[in-house]
This record gives C-alpha cells, sequence and structure tokens, in this order.
C-alpha cells in the first residue's frame, strides 16, 4: 500500500541557478545535493541529486533535475524546449497570506504571471521560476 508521496520530478535549465532560485528567493531548503558518480545518467559527467523543499515540510523533496535525466540527447533537448517554453512543470504552493507572499517573493526578483486575485478556491497568484515551470501561490479558502 502506499502511504504518501515524498519526492516530485521538475526539469531545470541549470541546476546550479535553480538551486539559487529555490533557497534564496522561494526560501526552500536544500535536502540533498550529491554528485552520484559516472555510473549514473548524465551525459557521461555523472549524474547530480539535487532536491529542495519547504522548511515546514521535511518529508516534502523536489527533484531539481538535469533534462538529460533518464533521456536519451535528443528527448533531452526536447524537454529543455518545452521546460523553457513554460510548457511542464506546472504545480500548487500554499501559503496563508497570498498578498503578502506575493509582495515578498516580487521584492525577491519572482516573476509573477499574475498579481493576487480571487478564484473559487481561494486567493491565487502564478509565478514562473527560472527555467519557465509555472506554480500557482494559492491562499486557500478555509
Amino acid at each position: 500500500m502506499i502511504t504518501r508521496m515524498s519526492h516530485v520530478c521538475l526539469y531545470v535549465l541549470d541546476q546550479d541557478a535553480a538551486k539559487a532560485f529555490y533557497t534564496e528567493k522561494l526560501g526552500f531548503e536544500v535536502r540533498f545535493d550529491i554528485d552520484m558518480g559516472e555510473g549514473f545518467e548524465g551525459g557521461g559527467k555523472g549524474f547530480r541529486w539535487l532536491t529542495v523543499g519547504p522548511p515546514d515540510q521535511p518529508d516534502v523533496q523536489i527533484t531539481l533535475a538535469d533534462c538529460r535525466m533518464g533521456h536519451d540527447e535528443q528527448t533531452a533537448e526536447e524537454v529543455r524546449a518545452l521546460v523553457a517554453k513554460g510548457a511542464l512543470g506546472a504545480a500548487v504552493f500554499n501559503t496563508d497570506d497570498c498578498h503578502k507572499t506575493f509582495r515578498e517573493l516580487s521584492e525577491r526578483g519572482v516573476a509573477f504571471l499574475s498579481e493576487p486575485a480571487e478564484r473559487p478556491y481561494g486567493i491565487e497568484a502564478v509565478f514562473r521560476d527560472d527555467s519557465g515551470n509555472w506554480f500557482s501561490l494559492t491562499q486557500p479558502r478555509g
């Protein structure tokens, strides 16, 4: 029986830049940043296992994956193009105060696609990370 989800994978264009974005701009913590060695995928350079997560959710890890992870060169390039285009990587991050978090993240340089607005499910603003993945920042209706 499955008991919970522990990891989710986001493809990113540059793991170092993504690590900085998620830790410095969103305030997440690094869970793992490990060179897995050349025996793993990664174009012959060794494979980097990089995960981050919200400080108050230690059991959740977001894998910031190189687009080559699990893919041949042609597929990796196709994935890179889709990520950069904003066609992949949608998720929802909850907040207790969407307006306040919107202001804080905007001040840190997060690019928002929409400002906080009333929705049937709560207050939502939408932003992109530095790779093109987009996210709903949602204050759920309570």
